[in-house]
This record gives C-alpha cells, structure tokens and sequence, in this order.
C-alpha cells in the first residue's frame, strides 16, 4: 500500500466513511471543506507520527502540510528526507 492510499484509507475510516477511495481526490482540501477541523487534525498528525514513525516538530504545523491527501504525502516524503540527511 502506498503511503497516499493509507493516508486516504485513514481519512476515509476517520472522517468520511460514506465515501468510497476512488471518489476522494488525493488533492481535495480537507481543511477548506471541513472534513478535518482543528481536534481532527490534530488526530491526523498524531496518525502521521505513529504510522510514519515521523515527528512532527511545531516548525511542521502548517495547515498546508496536511490539507489534503498529496500534501500530506508529500510532507512525509519531505520529512522522511530530512531524517535520511540528517
């Protein structure tokens, strides 16, 4: 399983379980939309953290990072990167 489908499997099990993988865009904006306010977003991180085995420093808590399925992706990529140059 690639790291956008478990991110878009959590998402969908956490915050949209009506909805089906195949109809969540990897760029919908979960936080523009609603689908993540801020207690769901800090639930979201604390996955990312666990599943990832990432931490997210308090520099990482731009919205930006996690508004959608590829943003998200592309934050793990970006810090898994860091830790690899490190």
């Amino acid at each position: 399983m690639s790291n956008a489908d478990a991110i878009k499997k959590f998402v969908i099990d956490e915050f949209l379980p009506d909805v089906a993988p195949e109809d969540l865009a990897v760029d919908y904006d979960l936080l523009a939309d609603g689908v993540i306010d801020s207690l769901g977003l800090l639930k979201l991180i604390a996955w990312v953290e666990d599943h990832f085995a990432l931490s997210v420093h308090d520099t990482d808590l731009d919205p930006n990072n996690f508004r959608s399925v590829q943003a998200i992706d592309e934050f793990i990529d970006a810090a898994r990167g860091q830790v690899a140059g490190s």
